[in-house]
């Protein structure tokens, strides 16, 4: 049987992001140089039989699917070594496979989580957007947990604090000059948000949208992929308010229909409206600046329009 260094090529989409990403620089090289032969010692290690590597992939991480020594299926995963697999692990472990995926085995200190196999093609996309809606609301809702004493997460108010200094720097940038006017309102919404992040804080998913709830055996959805947080329960909600993005912004009437998913959202969660609405805002804002930035002009000018509708 071939070896994974026969077999192994990282997919496209996250040589292409992580090469495109300035704050991961020569780190990001070594690692995607090196992935072949760190995924051959996990399956050395761990004994399991590499099946294939899904595409296009994610953007951050390498998934393989693979089998234990047992037959039974699983999904391994590599991040960077640069902590983030170490606060994936931490939250899906405090949330102990409660409406999320579980962990079967980690290496932190190599970025690596072997994770119970999901169906990775059947996402809640695959539903009617108001289904879709009802379930990731109540998948999320079951997330929002106390964290544990001595976390490792983040605070939302010092995490948006630094996405905001990125936003103020991508500001200044030619293409920008057409964006100025909703840069300026989500910059001035976060300050106004931030001091008020920490109250009745909950551990977030913290990247949480449609495409990150998969069918599972266990139980019919199950979150994957946590950019572990801890604050406010608004800052979760902002993904789904702009989810199916081109189908929103192709509808009539876009702007009215993206207010109330917002209101929508906002009622069935009870979360505040307008902060809702400003995290959304905000967070629209800083991806479509850092999408533009990175060289994806044609999603960020389109995350950028959304932001202007709210």
């Amino acid at each position: 049987m071939a070896s994974a260094h026969e077999r192994l090529e990282p997919p496209e989409r996250l040589v292409r992001t992580l090469g495109s990403d300035p704050a991961c620089g020569e780190a990001a090289h070594r690692w995607l140089a090196g992935l072949a032969g760190l995924v051959q010692e996990l399956l050395d290690r761990w004994e399991l039989t590499l099946e294939r590597v899904p595409a296009p992939g994610g953007r951050s991480s390498l998934v393989a699917l693979v089998r234990q020594s047992d037959g039974t299926p699983a999904a391994l995963k590599l991040r960077l070594p640069d902590g983030a697999a170490a606060r994936e692990h931490a939250a899906l472990a405090h949330w102990d496979g409660r409406s999320a995926v579980r962990v079967l085995r980690a290496d932190e200190a190599a970025g690596a989580l072997l994770l119970e196999r999901l169906h990775a093609d059947v996402s809640l996309r695959s539903l009617a957007e108001a289904k879709a809606q009802l379930e990731a609301a109540a998948t999320l809702q079951r997330l929002w947990m106390q964290p544990a004493d001595g976390h490792p997460f983040t605070g939302l108010a010092e995490h948006t604090a630094a996405l905001a200094t990125t936003l103020r720097e991508h500001r200044e940038q030619p293409w920008a000059a057409d964006a100025q006017t909703v840069i300026d309102e989500a910059l001035d919404l976060r300050e106004g948000l931030g001091a008020g992040a920490e109250e009745d804080a909950v551990l977030l998913h913290g990247e949480y949208h449609q495409g990150k709830v998969l069918a599972g055996e266990r139980s019919p959805w199950l979150a994957v992929g946590p950019h572990p947080l801890v604050g406010e329960r608004a800052y979760d909600l902002a993904w789904l308010v702009q989810d199916r993005l081109d189908t929103l912004l192709a509808s009539p009437g876009a702007p009215a229909a993206a207010r109330r998913r917002v209101a929508k959202l906002a009622e069935s969660l009870e979360v505040d409206r307008d902060r809702l609405r400003g995290w959304t805002l905000f967070r629209t804002a800083e991806a479509g600046a850092r999408e533009i930035a990175r060289g994806a002009r044609g999603r960020g000018e389109l995350l950028l329009e959304f932001a202007g509708l709210l």
